[in-house]
């Protein structure tokens, strides 16, 4: 078979399964969760089955300890966390008329500051913030509707994906074996040591970024809430969350609470200013201590493409695309690399005069 053969079948089976997820859009919200469970839990089983489980047993016990925990969380902290969110939600368009009649009352120390043009502009800047605050307080029950979260697959999902995850850990090594069997016999190593590549870039997104996005979600909650920031739980929980996506959660966060604070606090500046010193001190504590140890090099994403690929899979695909974007973002990057691997390889990049490939070890 040639190798133009080749590509074409693979691009093919790529083409079937994206028209497979975008026509099963609808039900696949319990079986990505339960398959990230399973992956998840993965590791946890087979340290069980070391230790003389079996691996339903294993199975057993690993998914009804996070089920309990799970569960525990849910009963002690949800209630606070759902009055704080719906608080935040309700009370936000008046925060925001709150920020901009409190620029307006300092206007002129704003004016002598910033200089008349600039204040002119943040007044503006505030005014169009004003407006799509109300306008996304208005959309907010559509917009859940439209990706999904409505009480019937909230309530599915959370039924179903336990059930999904079990009787994928159950099943795992089999599958594993299934998949490694239909390797073709040629490429079997080669094919092996790109999904073991996808595999450890799997882990640092799944298991690496998402113990940074807790571990993020934890410290602003905890921090701004001892500094008595109004509704600081559910503003470090949202920055905390939306922290998969490079830059954006601190950003957010950032905004949120330093607008919050501004309302709360002035003319208290140093509050306002501790409330800022927040995100700044732990977007360093995140850039140089908890992506090294937990996350390492193992991603190796573009901001942007990761925002890329929430933005495109999430218009496709609904809530369900914006839990597969950043997986599938560390798969696409990882065979992008490989194939710019194969290219520096071919007679295609290095010519007919050229016997030799060239160095990749920056690549």
């Amino acid at each position: 078979m040639t190798l133009r053969n080749q590509v074409a079948i693979w691009i093919g089976l790529l083409l079937a399964l994206v028209l497979t997820l975008w026509i099963f859009r609808g039900v696949l919200l319990p079986f990505v969760v339960g398959a990230a469970l399973a992956y998840l839990l993965n590791p946890l089983v087979n340290q069980l089955q070391k230790w003389r489980f079996s691996r339903a047993w294993a199975t057993v016990v690993v998914l009804l300890c996070m089920l309990t925990i799970i569960m525990s969380l849910f009963l002690m902290f949800v209630p606070l966390i759902g009055q704080q969110i719906i608080g935040l939600i309700q009370r936000l368009p008046a925060l925001v008329r709150d920020l901009q009649a409190l620029v307006e009352r300092y206007s002129p120390e704003i004016n002598a500051w910033l200089g008349p043009e600039r204040a002119a502009q943040l007044q503006t800047s505030i005014n169009d913030l004003t407006r799509q605050a109300l306008g996304f307080i208005a959309t907010l029950p559509a917009e859940l509707v439209n990706i999904g979260l409505t009480g019937a697959s909230v309530v599915g999902f959370t039924v179903l994906a336990p059930v999904v995850a079990f009787y994928l850990l159950l099943d795992w090594e089999g599958m594993v074996r299934g998949v490694d069997n239909l390797l073709p016999k040629v490429h079997k190593g080669e094919i092996k040591g790109i999904l073991l590549e996808i595999d450890r870039s799997m882990a640092g997104v799944i298991r690496g970024q998402g113990g940074v996005l807790l571990i993020d979600a934890a410290f602003y909650a905890t921090a701004l809430s001892l500094v008595g920031l109004n509704y600081g739980l559910a503003v470090g929980l949202i920055a905390g969350f939306m922290s998969f996506v490079p830059f954006v959660g601190f950003a957010v966060g950032l905004g949120l609470s330093v607008g919050i604070a501004f309302v709360q606090f002035a003319p208290n500046w140093w509050m306002v200013g501790l409330v800022g010193g927040i995100f700044l001190f732990w977007q360093f504590v995140e850039g140089n201590v908890l992506y090294p140890k937990l996350v390492g090099s193992s991603i190796n994403i573009n901001p942007v493409w990761m925002m890329f690929a929430l933005l495109a899979l999430g218009a496709v695909f609904g809530f369900v695309g914006l839990l597969l974007a950043v997986p599938m973002a560390a798969i696409a990057s990882v065979l992008v690399r490989y194939g710019v691997r194969k290219y520096k390889e071919s007679m295609l990049y290095l010519g007919p005069d050229e016997t030799t490939p060239p160095n990749d070890a920056a690549v």
